[in-house]
């Protein structure tokens, strides 16, 4: 089961990410400004963010495999189609439907490892699924990269589109059966307000959004930097821009597996969780300097150190919801935690964009990012409650 949703995510994560390997090309083909791309890159995250909501409230209310095998039908063709894409109007139209597809991904992890795992066993899948959405942009940069160096970029959709569909027999074949029954589950469970007011979802929340505005800010300009401000080639940029997520998923499994080693030697998930999440985003705030190096490795080097912190960080930030929450509220508290995290979604790329446009360069891009990732460290340390089941009231009966 662990398995199949590491592979899926990986998958989403590389559909999500195509667009930003096929960007140099086809920035000059369809003849696309710096905030026009910038557009088309956040435009993903405005369906995607909305989408959180609705789709946590999917996965508490109905059967988790049907909602999952349902978005990711719809994710795997839109990113198809997008071959076909002729203009600005229609892939901002295709990168929505995508956002709509994805939303489902994390509210179903989440909701299918509380009901299956314990509080040890998740932090490791988490961490699994966290090295899987790397691991899914580095292979996609890697060898969409060279696609699009000799084939262009339409093929490049073809691809991972069509492919993705090679996962569905497998979900369907060992997907997880006999889970507690979601209606009942729905029917005590706490409503949106009760979980609102719970103190840790504000913490949560704004530390996943900082994670997320580093990630997506390499994940979407990445690319374009090394192109443009290292003057890589396509080739070469298809391997440098590969490790950055190889080095965060490497981490963030070994982060993984150290905490499940501490907690069963009587760590608390406290102070675990906690420690993983305020040091991965306080050391990753060195990316700042990467614009500023002089030299092509010192500037290499101090992003895959950046990468490798984030890595830490990564490997616990969806257990602390999974665990305050439990299985009746996991569902809603990834989807509220989901959708602010991911607004940093709409802005990093959006503002990179304009940013670069208007000053020539990424150094106050990279300068943004490490200032937002440092207040994540902040909220993680100083906002965030103990990290333990929260004790839910249940919504009161409908008249």
């Amino acid at each position: 089961m662990v398995c199949l949703l590491v592979v899926s995510v990986a998958i989403n994560y590389t559909d999500r990410a195509n667009l930003s390997i096929a960007a140099p090309l086809l920035k000059r083909q369809m003849a696309l400004s710096p905030s026009q791309l910038g557009l088309l890159l956040s435009a993903f995250f405005w369906s995607y963010a909305v989408m959180q909501l609705a789709s946590g409230w999917l996965v508490d209310r109905f059967n988790v495999n049907v909602v999952l095998i349902t978005g990711f039908v719809l994710w795997s063709g839109a990113t198809a189609v997008t071959a076909w894409a002729n203009g600005f109007a229609v892939l901002l139209a295709l990168r929505l439907v995508l956002g709509f597809g994805e939303s489902v991904a994390y509210p179903s992890y989440g909701k299918i490892f509380v009901e299956h795992l314990n509080e040890r066993q998740r932090g490791v899948a988490n961490s699994l699924i966290d090295a899987g959405s790397k691991f899914g942009p580095a292979f996609g940069t890697l060898v969409g990269g060279m696609l699009v160096a000799h084939y262009g970029w339409r093929l490049l959709f073809i691809v991972t589109g069509f492919c993705g569909f090679l996962w569905l027999p497998g979900w369907l074949k060992w997907m997880p059966r006999g889970a507690p029954n979601s209606h009942r589950l729905a029917a005590g469970a706490p409503g949106f307000r009760e979980i609102l007011r719970h103190r840790s979802l504000i913490a949560s929340s704004l530390g996943h959004f900082s994670g997320n505005y580093y990630w997506y800010f390499l994940l979407t300009w990445l690319p374009s930097y090394l192109v443009e401000a290292r003057h890589f080639s396509l080739s070469a940029m298809a391997v440098v821009g590969a490790l950055p997520p190889l080095f965060s998923a490497g981490a963030t499994v070994v982060a993984g597996w150290c905490s499940y080693r501490a907690l069963g030697a009587g760590a608390t998930p406290t102070r675990v969780r906690k420690t993983c999440t305020v040091t991965g985003l306080a050391f990753a705030t060195v990316i700042v300097l990467v614009p500023l190096a002089p030299g092509v490795r010192t500037s290499m080097g101090l992003l895959f150190f950046a990468s490798i912190s984030y890595g830490v960080f990564a490997s616990s930030h969806w257990v602390i919801a999974q665990t305050i929450a439990g299985p009746l509220a996991v569902g809603r508290w990834s989807g509220v935690q989901n959708f602010v995290s991911n607004l940093a979604g709409v802005v990093a790329p959006a503002l990179t964009g304009f940013v670069v446009q208007w000053t020539g360069n990424f150094r106050w891009a990279f300068f943004a990012t490490g200032l937002v990732t440092l207040c994540g460290a902040a909220a993680y340390l100083f906002a965030l409650g103990p990290v333990e089941p929260a004790n839910w009231k249940p919504a009161p009966p409908p008249a």
